[in-house]
């Protein structure tokens, strides 16, 4: 499934009437939810408002041009020319928009990552030694034959993967091997401390 100009308006379409993003998919066919999320954040269209559509600005104000130039003649005294005059009631002003969570994206901080409390003091020695002998790769320069622990904040220039030889059957070397699968009593143990 491609993504035409057609696809794309109706999802833009639908995503600012309110729908979710599982019932645009089931109307656009051949695509999945989180395809819908993926484009939708593309086009940077994430910012609608949860419960109910959400209108742009631009459509707000378009909106309100037609309300103001069908008041004026209520204010010069001319009568309605139809029925329906009294319908269009002066609009009342917008609330303004509930406090959103901030969306983490690529740049921010990850999460919290275990410290090095939580690390026996072995491994910790021995990974800062693998650490200095690492061969310091790029995302681009892994292979399935490489130790693919990450060093260093991802949002930088000193972002590095280890890239030593890894375990058979293990994403990482022998020394991050033992930092990351770790026997689970030993993890009780420091947890009840």
């Amino acid at each position: 499934m491609s993504w035409t100009d057609e696809r794309v308006e109706l999802l833009k379409k639908m995503w600012i009437d309110g729908k979710s993003a599982s019932q645009i998919a089931k109307e656009l066919g051949g695509v999945t939810r989180n395809a819908v999320i993926g484009k939708v954040h593309r086009l940077g269209l994430s910012n609608r408002a949860t419960g109910g559509s959400a209108k742009p600005a631009a459509e707000d104000a378009a909106a309100a041009a037609p309300r103001k130039e069908a008041a004026k003649p209520k204010s010069t005294g001319a009568k309605p020319a139809s029925p329906q005059a009294p319908a269009e009631a002066p609009a009342k002003p917008a609330s303004p928009a509930p406090a959103r969570k901030p969306i983490v994206s690529a740049g921010q901080p990850l999460p919290p990552q275990p410290s090095a409390n939580e690390i026996s003091p072995e491994a910790l020695a021995t990974v800062r030694e693998v650490e200095k002998k690492a061969r310091k790769l790029t995302l681009m320069e892994l292979t399935e034959r490489t130790c693919k622990w990450p060093v260093g904040d991802p949002a930088t220039e000193d972002f590095w993967f280890c890239g030593l030889p890894c375990q058979s059957g293990k994403p990482y070397c022998e020394a991050h091997v033992g930092v990351a699968f770790q026997p689970m009593s030993s993890r009780r143990d420091r947890r009840a401390r």
